[in-house]
């Protein structure tokens, strides 16, 4: 009875996310009356917009991702290493992102960095893009943090830092060395969602006013039936497909490393 119930549980699971993914797929292929085509698909793939939207959105994810390791990884080791009573802090304000609004982030910057402040980063698409990343690093900080947080309670960090420091190794070697690669697979857990998160917002890019991917499928979505559907199923493989390749890459990364 009990092998009914979970296989019961497995298919309903199976077919709750999979029937929506059928049925866009199916409305997409409807452009023409009567008959199953790729229209829809050509339309999108044609368009200029969505080749420069999307790629701008892979490059904002691929940065967001390594300024989040970058910040996450040293904060968290240094947290279980020297000051574990401000562990509940530090998960306290990582999981502010959850419940301050992105609405009222890219509000804040856009009030503090206009072009009258002191550092008008709005001023210039490159320092508007680096908002952008600001804020897409903060959206993404609970995820990669909670990810990174629980690899290194698998890990004896002051042991291995002790070791580390008799044979001479410091902190840059520690951590970019030892703690890391030990940690990889919970940073591309992170870095999963991270990317995620990133390929379809809306909020922060639509308010700073950059081609990202999540304004031009709101915008296609607003003015056609079939390509949106498209689309979405498009993004759907294509996000997929790059996330594949980043755990394809930290396989082998980890391979090489027991080679070694």
């Amino acid at each position: 009875m009990k092998r009914f119930w979970s296989w019961a549980a497995i298919i309903f699971g199976g077919l709750y996310f999979l029937l929506p993914l059928i049925g866009t797929i199916e409305f997409s292929l409807r452009m023409r009356r009567g008959e199953y085509t790729l229209d829809a698909y050509r339309s999108v793939l044609n368009d200029a917009a969505f080749r420069q939207t999307f790629s701008y959105s892979v490059i904002m994810a691929l940065a967001t991702i390594v300024l989040g390791v970058l910040i996450v990884v040293p904060t968290a080791y240094w947290v279980r290493l020297r000051l574990p009573r401000l562990r509940p802090v530090i998960e306290f304000i990582t999981l502010l992102p959850l419940v301050i609004p992105a609405i009222v982030v890219v509000f804040g910057y856009i009030r503090l960095y206009n072009t009258s402040s002191i550092l008008p980063l709005t001023g210039t698409a490159s320092g508007t893009n680096l908002l952008l990343l600001f804020g897409y690093a903060t959206l993404a900080l609970p995820y990669m943090y909670r990810a990174v947080d629980t690899g290194l309670s698998t890990l004896d960090v002051r042991s291995l830092t002790e070791a580390a420091q008799s044979l001479g190794a410091g902190w840059v070697r520690i951590i970019g060395r030892l703690i890391l690669p030990n940690v990889l697979g919970a940073v591309m857990s992170g870095a999963f969602l991270s990317f995620a998160i990133v390929i379809g917002e809306f909020t922060m890019a639509a308010l700073l006013n950059r081609p990202a991917f999540g304004p031009y499928m709101q915008l296609l979505g607003a003015n056609r039936a079939y390509e949106p559907a498209a689309l979405a199923v498009i993004a759907f493989a294509v996000t997929w497909g790059c996330m594949g390749i980043m755990q394809l890459i930290s396989r082998l990364f980890g391979v090489r490393r027991t080679a070694k």
